[in-house]
């Protein structure tokens, strides 16, 4: 039998290989703190909403997840996206690793981490190939993201 945290775990990823933004966003804490490369600090509904708006723009998406471990404290999973960058048409197959803090049966913090470089060279093509590793190729990538989430947010 595995840890009831790594069942949660298992439930969140479940979830989002059907683009159930709903249930992954039950398996938060109400006072959650996200972050990965793109959205480095969100917090509560943000994080939540965040998930909302991915499922909703999703296209040709799959989810593989594997190496679930959990204990009462802590967790971590691997996975992988992959999906139609929108604006690009581009296909991106982003290997992210996640990190996870509980309380009380719900996730409390969740990490992400990903190689932004590698991202961008696959979403965005020659420019992400080019740029992509400068801070402020960067940057505007975290911008461009977090205006998409203000948008998708305000028109909840």
């Amino acid at each position: 039998m595995s840890h009831p945290n790594a069942e949660l775990i298992t439930r969140f990823y479940q979830a989002f290989q059907h683009l159930d933004a709903e249930t992954m966003a039950a398996c938060y804490a109400s006072d959650v703190r996200f972050s990965d490369p793109v959205f480095q600090d969100l917090r509560g509904d943000e994080a939540a909403d965040m998930w909302r708006m991915l499922a909703a723009r999703a296209q040709q998406f799959s989810l593989t997840f594997d190496a679930v471990q959990a204990d009462d404290r802590q967790g971590r999973a691997r996975w992988v996206a992959t999906y139609l960058f929108s604006q690009t048409g581009n296909t991106v197959v982003n290997h992210i690793e996640a990190a996870f803090i509980f309380r009380e049966g719900k996730i409390v913090e969740h990490h992400d981490h990903f190689d932004l470089w590698r991202w961008a060279r696959q979403a965005l093509g020659m420019k992400g190939l080019l740029l992509g590793w400068a801070p402020v190729v960067q940057n505007a990538i975290r911008r461009q993201a977090a205006k998409g989430l203000a948008q998708f947010r305000a028109a909840r």
